[in-house]
Order: C-alpha cells, then sequence, then structure tokens
C-alpha cells in the first residue's frame, strides 16, 4: 500500500474511534492502540508534508498564537432562555405555547441543561470553517483554533458508524454546549496546587476562559467536551420538507453527522411527561459526570417553533426550567464593602471557604443595607448560602439556634472606604448607598473597567490589571485620559510586566477605539440606567450628543422606551461640568459622537411591524431591523395580524405561509430596499 492510500486509511480508522468514543461512548480499541494510530500518522505525514491537508486529525492544534479575537455577527442570533422554577410556570408556558398555535396537539422534547459554555459551529461543505462563541446573542468572537482542539467535534462531518464522510454539501451550523468533566476539572485544580498556583473555582469559567486562551496549543492540554443541541440546514439539505422537521429528528441528525448529543433526549406528549423527565433527573443530577443547573424544554416541531417565533431575546418555544439552588452552611467572618463605577456601595460577606455545587465560595454579596437586616445578620453568625440558578451565590439566611454569645449587629457605614473617606449617602426612597466623591479609586477604576470592555469600547490590551496599576500611579483619573496614555509611554514602560509590545498593543487597541459608533460611546461613558438597548434608542432619537445634552426630560420621556429614571439620568449628567468636559475631550480625541450621515432617521415606518424570514442577499437580518427601526417601525419575530409587512428572502419558511394565510403584505428584497 502506498503512502497516500495508508495515510487516508488512518484518518478513516482515527475518525471512526472518536465517533465510537465521543458519541457512541463505546470504544473498540484501547488509548494506547489509539494513539499508535495517531502516531503512524504523525510520521508519514511528517515524511510526506504534501499530503497534509487540514482537516486531518494531527492538524487540530495550530502552530501560532493569535494576535486578537475577530468578532462576527451570527446569522441566527443565539437567544438566552426565560427561566422557570415550578411546575405551575411550566403549565403557564405550556398554555402561552398551545395558544399562540391555537392547538393542542403539542410534543415537547426534554434535554439536560449543561453548565457549559455555548457555542455556534459552521461547516461548509462538510469541513469545520468556523467556531464562534454566544457574545451578546448576536455577535460572538471567533475562537475556531481553540475549537478544533476539541476531539468531541469532528472537523469533517458524517464520519458515523462506516467513518466514512457523507459527502456534506452547502452550509450547515450546528449549536452546543463547551463544557469540562467534574473528574477533569478536579485534575486540573489538583495540578495547579501541587505547582503553588490558586486552583480554579468552577468548570465552567474555567472552560470559558480557556477557550479565550491566545495559544490553541494551551487550550490542547486541557480536555474540553462538547454536546449538540441545535442544527440548522435547508430543507433541501435534509431532503424533509419544512412541514415534516423536529427537534428531536435534528437531534439523531446531529449524532449521524458524528457530533455527540445529550445525555438522555426525550420525546415528552405532554406536560406529565415533561415533569417526570424533570424529577427524575433531579435527583440524578449528582450521578453525572459533569454539571447541570436544569432542564430544556423545547416545542418539539420546528414550523410551530417558526410561528411562535421569540420575544426580546428569547424564544418562545423553549424555555428552562432551573432545578432549587444547591445550599450550604457556612460562617459570617466580616461584612465588607465595595463600590461600583455609579458609587453605588454593596455589603459583602466575608465567608469561612466552602464547598458548594462544585465551587468554593468565601464571598457574597448581601445587596444592602435593608437586606441585612431583614435578615438580622450579625458578624459570627452561621448563614445558609445557595447559588441562585447555581451561579452567583448569596446569603439566604441566618441559622439563628446556633448563633453564638459574641456576635455582633453591624451597621452600615458612613463614609466610604475609599481613600478620601468621603460621606455616604442614601437618597430619600431608594435602597443603596452612594460614595459621593467623584474621585473616589474604586469608582474610577470601575469606570475604565466598563468603558475599556468589549461591549462598550472594546479596548484591547486595557483589562482590570492594567487599570489597577495605571490607577494606583497617577495616569488615569477619567476615562478621557486613556487617549492621553501615547504621550506617556516612558511612564508606562517603568511598570511591572509592561514592555515595548504590550505598550504598542494597548495603543493600537486604543486607536481602534476611535471607530466605535456614538450608541457604544453613549453606552461607554456609563450614565446611570443607559444601557446598551437605552444607550441605541438615545443615539436613534436624537443624533448627537450635542442634541442630547440639551434635551429636556419632557423632550427624553417623549422618546418610546424612555421613562423618568432614565430621562432624570440624564438630565443629571450632563448638568454636571465634569461630565461634560470629559465629553469635550473625548470628542478631541477622535470619538464618534453623532450618528453617520448616512444613517437618517425618520417617521416613515412609525406605526408599523415588520417580520423579517429567509435569508437576504444584500444584508443581514440585524442591518436590515436597524434600517426598520431608524425609520421609526418595529421589528416582530412572529407574523400575526398587527403585522403591517413581511420581508421574504430566500428559503423564506412557515412565516411567509402564515403571512399568506392572513392576507398580509409580503415584500421581496428589491420591493424592501424601494421602500428604504
Amino acid at each position: 500500500m502506498n503512502s497516500a492510500h495508508r495515510i487516508q486509511e488512518l484518518r478513516t480508522q482515527i475518525r471512526h474511534h472518536d465517533f465510537l468514543y465521543y458519541v457512541e461512548a463505546r470504544p473498540e480499541i484501547s488509548d494506547r492502540e489509539y494513539d499508535a494510530l495517531l502516531c503512524e500518522l504523525e510520521n508519514l505525514e511528517r515524511e510526506h508534508p504534501d499530503l497534509i491537508t487540514p482537516d486531518s486529525p494531527t492538524q487540530r492544534v495550530s502552530g501560532e498564537p493569535i494576535g486578537t479575537f475577530e468578532t462576527v455577527t451570527h446569522r441566527t442570533p443565539m437567544l438566552s432562555l426565560a427561566n422557570t422554577y415550578s411546575r405551575e410556570e411550566v403549565e403557564d408556558f405550556d398554555a402561552r405555547v398551545r395558544k399562540g398555535l391555537e392547538t393542542d396537539a403539542v410534543e415537547y422534547v426534554c434535554e439536560l441543561k449543561v453548565d457549559g459554555v455555548a457555542m455556534s459551529l459552521v461547516y461548509e461543505n462538510g469541513h469545520l470553517v468556523r467556531a464562534v462563541t454566544r457574545g451578546d446573542g448576536e455577535r460572538g468572537d471567533v475562537v475556531t483554533q481553540n475549537v478544533r482542539t476539541i476531539r468531541a467535534i469532528p472537523l469533517v462531518l458524517g464520519n458515523g458508524e462506516s467513518g466514512m464522510g457523507n459527502g456534506e454539501s452547502g452550509r450547515l451550523e450546528v449549536r452546543g454546549e463547551i463544557y469540562m468533566l467534574d473528574a477533569d476539572f478536579q485534575l486540573l485544580n489538583q495540578a495547579m496546587e501541587e505547582s503553588g498556583e490558586k486552583p480554579y473555582a468552577n468548570a465552567r469559567n474555567t472552560t470559558a476562559g480557556t477557550l479565550k486562551q491566545k495559544d490553541a496549543r494551551e487550550v490542547a492540554k486541557r480536555t474540553l467536551q462538547f454536546t449538540a443541541y441545535w442544527l440548522e440546514e435547508s430543507s433541501e439539505q435534509r431532503g424533509v420538507s419544512s412541514e415534516q422537521r423536529t427537534h428531536f429528528d435534528n437531534v439523531q441528525r446531529l449524532k449521524d453527522l458524528g457530533f455527540p448529543t445529550g445525555r438522555d433526549v426525550r420525546l415528552c406528549r405532554n406536560i406529565d411527561e415533561v415533569m417526570a423527565y424533570i424529577n427524575e433527573w433531579d435527583s440524578r443530577r449528582d450521578t453525572l459526570p459533569f454539571q447541570i443547573d436544569g432542564v430544556v424544554i423545547k416545542v418539539n416541531n420546528l414550523r410551530q417553533q417558526d410561528e411562535l417565533g421569540s420575544v426580546a431575546r428569547s424564544p418562545r418555544w423553549a424555555i428552562a426550567y432551573k432545578y432549587e439552588a444547591k445550599k450550604a452552611q457556612t460562617v459570617l467572618r466580616d461584612i465588607t464593602l465595595q463600590v461600583g463605577r455609579t458609587g453605588v456601595v454593596t455589603p459583602v460577606a466575608e465567608l469561612e471557604p466552602t464547598l458548594l455545587a462544585g465551587s468554593t465560595i468565601s464571598r457574597a454579596t448581601l445587596h444592602n443595607e435593608d437586606y441585612i437586616k431583614d435578615l438580622d445578620l450579625r458578624i459570627g453568625d452561621t448563614v445558609v448560602i445557595e447559588k441562585g440558578g447555581d451561579v452567583i451565590p448569596k446569603v439566604s439566611a441566618v441559622v439563628i439556634e446556633q448563633r453564638p454569645a459574641h456576635a455582633l449587629p453591624w451597621h452600615f457605614p458612613t463614609t466610604c472606604p475609599c481613600s478620601h473617606q468621603s460621606p455616604l449617602h442614601r437618597p430619600d426612597g431608594e435602597a443603596n448607598h452612594y460614595c459621593t466623591h467623584g474621585a473616589c479609586p474604586w469608582q474610577v477604576k470601575r469606570r475604565l473597567e466598563h468603558f475599556a470592555a468589549r461591549d462598550a469600547m472594546d479596548i484591547d490590551g486595557l483589562g482590570e490589571k492594567a487599570i489597577e496599576q495605571f490607577v494606583e500611579a497617577g495616569l488615569l483619573q477619567t476615562v478621557a485620559d486613556i487617549y492621553d496614555l501615547g504621550a506617556k509611554q516612558d511612564e508606562i514602560l517603568r511598570l511591572d510586566r509592561w514592555a515595548p509590545k504590550s505598550v504598542e498593543r494597548l495603543l493600537n487597541g486604543i486607536e481602534a477605539s476611535k471607530s466605535q459608533p456614538f450608541e457604544r460611546v453613549l453606552y461607554a461613558l456609563g450614565i446611570r440606567f443607559v444601557g446598551e438597548g437605552v444607550a441605541k434608542v438615545l443615539a436613534r432619537a436624537f443624533r448627537n450628543v450635542d442634541a442630547l445634552a440639551e434635551a429636556s426630560k419632557e423632550a427624553l420621556t417623549n422618546v418610546h422606551e424612555i421613562g423618568d429614571r432614565i430621562a432624570e439620568s440624564v438630565v443629571e449628567f450632563f448638568e454636571d461640568a465634569s461630565e461634560r468636559s470629559i465629553v469635550d475631550r473625548l470628542r478631541e480625541a477622535g470619538l464618534h459622537f453623532a450618528k453617520d450621515d448616512g444613517d437618517v432617521a425618520t417617521d416613515d415606518f412609525a406605526g408599523m411591524t415588520f417580520v423579517l424570514t429567509g435569508e437576504l442577499e444584500t444584508m443581514t437580518r440585524r442591518e436590515a431591523s436597524e434600517l426598520i427601526e431608524a425609520r421609526g417601525g418595529k421589528v416582530s419575530g412572529s407574523v400575526s395580524k398587527k403585522t403591517t409587512y413581511v420581508v421574504a428572502g430566500a428559503a423564506a419558511g412557515s412565516k411567509l405561509e402564515k403571512a399568506k394565510d392572513l392576507g398580509i403584505e409580503v415584500l421581496d428584497e428589491t420591493a424592501f430596499k424601494a421602500m428604504l
């Protein structure tokens, strides 16, 4: 047998054994035999480098670290699930589904909700070409090099029982969860402790951090797993009509393509069967070799899913049932304070470290003074801690019968713990205390972190540690000072861990941030109550910062979605001379404080509701949505009698059919662009 044939044979065998190990969980050969096959392939490819292909099992790990992660827009948004915690809420979900579909013929699929990191995998003609994190649901980071190291994810599709590719053509997207087995996480922490390093807090955060490593060789050192739960391909690819396609069939299709799928994916014909599944796994979840935090319940029929659509960032056709938080008892050592970017002072419980739901808990939020008083919490108390949704730790109760005689009541301090010792203020009608000193170093750091964050100005090289260094060195006092760092390179180089290359990366990141659009800049300013969504609304309504700064409370509240609290906060922000000075400095630095001239806002579509379906050729759905909203229109995820127009692109599905049934006008892309 010549080398080319042997190389192809070895690749086929290795893919086949990967399928048996990761998908079927019934390996036919030992690890040693598997390693021997891989070693033989590596040697042959070394001798014949011209025969190496990107999809070879030997090419999972790239040789060179990457500089930065590219951010891309998901073709279909990666929605988050609404949470439920009781049978009544599950029954309410079922009632909404049946009412929305106007039928009682609804089947559900139940799956274990693996506590991992959501990932989108894009394949073209059967080959993995891109892996993207969920990000904010609309845009995520490209981490393809890192994901290629995960052996549970096929580089080539269709490696089932035969071990042979099925010649998949066209584009196909798979979504699933990347996670760590408990045993692998424990081994990793054991190695960390043996090397004198601090162990990781939990498997999920460790997985997320691993996937953001710049060097895939480091990712390959950790054993990550994958489970697939979502598939998007055309009906032509499946050879099945849209009426017949189901999620349950898609799970089997994923398995046939070579993906590991959920531990116990079950078809349920009614809510009683759904609850039986939930109760069964509530009692069995501790037997699993990985962490779950609940059960996902999905409408099975894909046409019905499409008909139900989504609301905000959550689908109407699926929910997550969250199991009751796991609890533990420990001792309250002390209560300390932390200060946020808006000056909110939050009390924090300092706890005797204890293990809870797979992670060691030593701190937990206490929210505010009233929360502490309601619990009658005292230093030295034995307290109950729990993880809401098995993620965020909180103190939920005091074990009064175990209260020691020396337990001390705690009173909220009157001054900020920062170096300025400024008085704390609690406004009438509010639960929070505030530090009123604008130069409070804690506030300064939090504001800078918010400004530089990925969802704001996205400044590469300006992370939490760098900000802390710069604030302590007196290099940063306001966000405007960031754009003066170019003149302070010598001072930066005198700080620990800074070298010419890292300074160059920082300055490049600062320069790149100047291209962020007005709405991102507005969000980055950190105006109280102005999140990403509100910033977009304000930017669209007022077009530039001068118009916004001069707007009265009445003018602001006349804008749809802007209420009294937001309006008062915006007015207060721009009445502050120091904030106006910062805005002026940022504008001088070159940041965008106006919407692009090409993005003209009108009220042409006021009162109209659009539904987008199918694939548009000249723009993404997100771009189309922004164009509609810029003209005062509304974009909905589902077709109803209130829909004004349905914009139908290629491969439009049941939304198009429903529009025709309801007599709603349908626009093709040409007609839609003419309206614009």
